[in-house]
Parts: C-alpha cells; structure tokens; sequence
C-alpha cells in the first residue's frame, strides 16, 4: 500500500500546511492507468462485483490489469491510439473499471457517458467529443446505434453478448483474443485522460477535459474527507455513476490508487432496501451517498446500525443539520460532506476530526486549495454572497473546455476559476451555498437562494425531497414556489401546505416562505442526481 500523503493533523492549519499544489513535485510523467495497478499485489481483491440476485464475484488486481491490457491491445487493432477520444456507456462494472484503465494505459482519452441518456444527448456529445470508437452495454446499444446513425468509421464493442449488427464486435471476444502483454504508453502528468461533459442544465452541454495528474488533488482531497484513509480493512461502494466524476475520482480511482477494493452493484435501480444491504452484507467502510440517496435511506425507515463506516461522504449539496444529524446516528459513523464541480472537483468539505462542522455549510477549502467569494467587482468578501472562485493552480482543474475556446476564457478570471455558485464566506473560512448564480430568486428586492429553504422544508417530519424554484409574480418580480415529495403515510392538502408555510415561515425570513406548495410524486433531475430546477420553473 502506497505511503498517504497526508499525516493525521490536530488541526485545520496544520492539516492545509502539508500540501501547495502550487510548490507540489508532479511528477513530469505519470500515467494514471498505471498508478492504480501496477504496484499492487496482483493477487489482492480489486473489485466485488453483485449480481442482481445478490451472487457477487471478486477479481484480483492481477486479473483487472490483464483485462486492461487485453482490452488495449483490441483497441489499438481498431486503430484507436494515444490522444483518441473513447465513448464509454455502460454503468459501473468490472468491465467499466477495466475500460478506464486501458484508456488511460494506451493514452487515449475515456469520454463516460452515462446509462440513463437517449440517443439525442448520446449524439451530442459523441459528435462533438469526436469519438473515434464505442464500448457500450447490450442494454446502451440501440441507443448508440441511434446516435451514430450517418456517422461512419466508430466502431463498436458490445458488453454482454455477441453482435448482431455490422461495425460491432464483442467486448468478450475482443479482449479474450489479444495478448496479455500491453507496454503502457508513456504519458505526461498534463496529458488529457478523460472528458466529462457538463449537466447541461442550461445550453449544451460543455466537455471538461482533464488531465493524468487530476489523481494527485483528489486523494489529498479524501484522505482529508474520508477520515485519513487508507486503512487496510478499507471497502468502496457508492451508488454514484461512474460516467460521472464524482463516481470515477471520489470512489474507483481513491479505491485502487490505494489498491483498496471497490464494490460495484448491477442492480441498475437504486432503492433504501438494497443499499442499506449491500452496505452491511459487504462490510462497507467509505462511501459517497449523495443528499438525495440519504433522504430516500431515511423516508424508508431501516433499523439503524450494524455497519462498518469508517466515513461517510455526501456531496452535491448541503444536508442541513437535521438529516446531518440522523445519517451520523443510523451509520454509527462521521459524515463530511464535500464540494466540486465537473471543472475543479473536490475542493471544499469537512473532516470530523481535526476542525468542527457548521451544518449547513459546504465544508472549508481542502488541502491545496484556496476558496474565495468575489462581489461583482472580483474583489473577495466575507458574511456577503457572492460567485465562489477556486484558486485554478489545482491539479483538479481541467484543461480547458473541449472545442470551446470561449467558454474556456469565461470559465476563469485571471487566477480564479469562476464555478457559477453563489455562496458566502464567513470569518472562519465555511462557505455557505446559496444557489446557482440561475437560480437566484429575486422578490421584492430581496435575493432568495433556494437551498436555505429546501433544507428547512425537508427538516419537515413529512417531507422527504423538495425543491424551490422563482416564479413570476406581478407585485413582486418573483415569489419562492415549492414543489414536495411527501414521505410514505403522509397525506397532501391545504392543511399540510399550510403547516410547511408555518413551518418555514417560523425558521427563515417571511419573504422566503413559499406561496405556493406543489405536492409531487418525484422531482426532475440530471443523471448526476441534481434537481433539474430549471424544468419545475417551465412547468
């Protein structure tokens, strides 16, 4: 097992004083596919794989690494080679995990995508990241099919059974008729490994380039995080896509840099009973379990304990101290959230143990990073909001936008990288979301964030998610209006829509209060699990 970079510290400053990723040594050369293999026991577990009938599997380091290169040895057949970009659709898996690594081991460029995009959003950015080939699932394939149609010369693999359409092969076969011997390309800390297209919750969406030395920010990063891992009894499991960053570099990569195990679940569909097993079944130590994964856990009413957390880590958004409070009670375990984007991920969050958590905030600046809030004058401020920026000499910093040179200069203001996040500061150093710099509500002058206010809904006994949008209002510009999921065995009505106006009206300022309260069955949301605001606002 590697050394960590960090050593257990006392306190905040003492903990930040081990890393400058400004002085840090990145090593000149560095491949990333090769640092999560290479020098671990071959025969130590990699990967626990679960069926959907709860059966599971376990693979070796030693059987990842000669899939990878089998993999890559197909792949250079298909002509694919260093700097060529690789369509990846097909959820977390042992074949998703090797794909990775092969990608970055022959220098080429993993483009994730995930299983839950149609054909339209599959073209987008297969089209504009100008994929040179496919490595898709059975279930992804007509899908992909669709995407590419007109577009010739991208091959395809298919996972899972034999092809039935010109221009496919099979994963299987591919990789089990080419040499176990793969010489890793040599790549540069600053090479690009892989593009990760935004959201897209507003305009298409952008492709964030990233490079091999990305791996070096994240693990000081959850070493902080997840509470001075690695420990040698350490297992990973999140429900978090691997198509997204948050699934690749806050759960695989910080699992097999270490050469720690990850456990992946087949099962495609997420629900309290199965995670609350899995997590216990399979001794689960450190996961990532976003805000809206711990609402579903706790609207379910599992009996609490018997886990194994060391730590857990949430993200996305702030959970507010009551559901803060109970996610710590049922795991038996700390709870630090964390912050990033697809841009400059893992850069703001707690750790329990060296400096107190305010609930309700992000976290402060991790390790190596410097976080501000500048007013409109680019100037940093505290106790006011403003647009939170990132110091951008982070080894979490993308490269630049892919094929958009516009949107890449607009992404930074001279050493800042600009995240579109409203926040504010205060004199410790917390940073406090407040919304998205287009989802700030003005009403009657007044500038309302809607997460202040979806925290205090769901602090609610009979709220289980809610989420709160600006609608027009003629006297006021805008009002705050609510859209609830109600927890099982609550009913809706006018009664209960006026105990949550009550409810918020007795927590936050009276311009805050929603006036009006839509009961939903679910919310609208983006494949990465964020609330999609933006298509409550056009319903």
């Amino acid at each position: 097992m590697r050394t960590p970079m960090l050593q257990r510290a006392s306190n905040y400053d003492e903990l930040c004083k081990q890393v400058d990723f400004r002085t840090m040594a990145i090593p000149e050369q560095f491949n990333l596919g090769v640092a999560c293999v290479d020098e671990h026991d071959p025969h130590a577990r990699a990967i626990t794989v679960v069926a959907a009938d709860r059966t599971s599997q376990d693979y070796t380091f030693g059987e990842v690494k000669e899939q990878a290169n089998r993999l890559a040895n197909a792949l250079r057949e298909l002509g694919i080679g260093p700097g060529d970009v690789v369509g990846v659709v097909n959820p977390a898996s042992l074949e998703t995990g090797v794909t990775y690594l092969a990608l970055f081991r022959m220098g080429a460029i993993a483009l994730p995508l995930s299983s839950l995009f149609g054909p339209d959003a599959l073209a987008f950015r297969l089209r504009h990241g100008a994929a040179k080939a496919v490595i898709t699932s059975t279930a992804n394939a007509p899908s992909v099919r669709e995407a590419l149609d007109g577009a010739e010369g991208v091959p395809r693999l298919v996972i899972g059974s034999e092809p039935v359409h010109p221009g496919e092969r099979s994963y299987e076969r591919a990789v089990a008729a080419t040499s176990s011997e793969f010489e890793p390309v040599t790549t540069n800390a600053e090479s690009p490994a892989f593009l990760i297209y935004t959201s897209g919750t507003t305009g298409d969406p952008k492709g964030a380039l990233h490079a091999h030395r990305i791996v070096f920010g994240h693990i000081s990063a959850f070493e902080t995080i997840f509470e001075f891992y690695p420990k040698p009894d350490d297992v990973f499991w999140s429900p978090a896509d691997w198509a997204w960053i948050a699934g690749i570099m806050d759960i695989l990569v910080p699992a097999w840099f270490y050469g720690l195990p990850v456990v992946v679940d087949l099962d495609g569909s997420f629900t309290a009973e199965r995670a609350v097993w899995l997590m216990r079944e399979f001794q689960i130590t450190l996961t990532l379990l976003p805000a809206t994964a711990l609402r579903m856990i706790r609207a379910a009413e599992p009996d609490p304990g018997g886990f194994s957390f060391r730590s857990v880590c949430s993200g996305g958004e702030a959970l507010g101290a009551d559901l803060l409070r109970w996610s710590e009670e049922f795991f038996g375990a700390t709870v630090n959230e964390g912050y990033g984007q697809t841009e400059l991920n893992a850069c703001i969050g707690n750790c329990a143990s060296v400096y107190p958590i305010k609930p309700g905030s992000l976290g402060r600046a991790l390790p190596g990073t410097t976080a501000v809030v500048l007013d409109e004058d680019g100037n940093p401020v505290l106790d006011q909001t403003g647009e939170l920026a990132l110091d951008r000499h982070h080894p979490n910093t993308m490269l630049e936008y892919w094929r958009n040179p516009e949107a890449t200069e607009a992404k930074f203001h001279g050493n800042w990288l600009l995240t579109g996040d409203l926040c504010v500061q205060d004199e410790d150093g917390y940073i406090w979301f407040q919304s998205r710099k287009d989802d700030v509500i003005i009403s009657a002058g007044y500038r309302i964030g809607p997460g202040e206010i979806e925290s205090s809904l769901g602090a609610h006994d009979a709220v289980a998610m809610a989420a709160v949008v600006g609608v027009p209002d003629e006297r006021r510009g805008q009002i705050p209006k609510a859209f609830v999921v109600l927890r099982p065995g609550r009913e809706p009505g006018d009664t209960l829509a006026d105990e949550l106006r009550a409810h918020v009206r007795s927590r936050l300022a009276h311009h805050e209060v929603p006036r009006e309260i839509v009961f939903v069955d679910d919310l609208p949301k983006t494949t990465t699990g964020k609330i999609m605001r933006r298509a409550l606002r056009d319903a």
